[in-house]
């Protein structure tokens, strides 16, 4: 009765295996992934979702004279052309990253310097001549 049993289960095991090797590569059962599916829809879809979530670049800004930048919290500002001078507010200036200074309330901005503005309260530049500008953040031309 035994070796009946033990036959019957060996012979029911086989036949599972069997199954699950015999299946065909690609169905429901088995899914595979081609080449041609990475390169066309994984790989976009990825690339899409990385530069979606990287920093923001920068960008060329033409200021004209007697207007104002002011900018958002963050944001890095290089002056590329023309004069400009400082607008801050009573808890600081602009931080030049460049030199590692605080530039105070009506400071001409140096040339070619990084200036990261630290808090959104009114903080920017005003342009004393046509300027351009390289802008990286949030910010509005008055």
């Amino acid at each position: 009765m035994k070796k009946i049993l033990l036959s019957a289960l060996t012979v029911g095991l086989v036949s599972l295996s069997f199954g699950h090797i015999i299946a065909a590569p690609g169905d429901a059962d088995d899914p595979i992934i081609t080449l041609s599916y990475i390169q066309s829809v994984l790989m976009p879809s990825i690339t899409k979702q990385i530069e979606e979530k990287t920093a923001p670049t920068f960008i060329v800004v033409n200021v004209e004279a007697g207007k104002s930048v002011i900018c958002e919290a963050g944001t890095e500002l290089i002056l590329r052309k023309g004069k400009a001078t400082v607008i801050s507010t009573e808890k600081g200036g602009l931080a030049n990253v460049t030199s590692g200074v605080d530039l105070p309330d009506g400071t001409v901005l140096p040339a070619n310097s990084l200036v990261i503005v630290p808090l959104a309260d009114g903080r920017g530049v005003h342009a004393d001549d046509d300027l351009i500008l390289m802008i990286k953040g949030g910010y509005t031309v008055k």
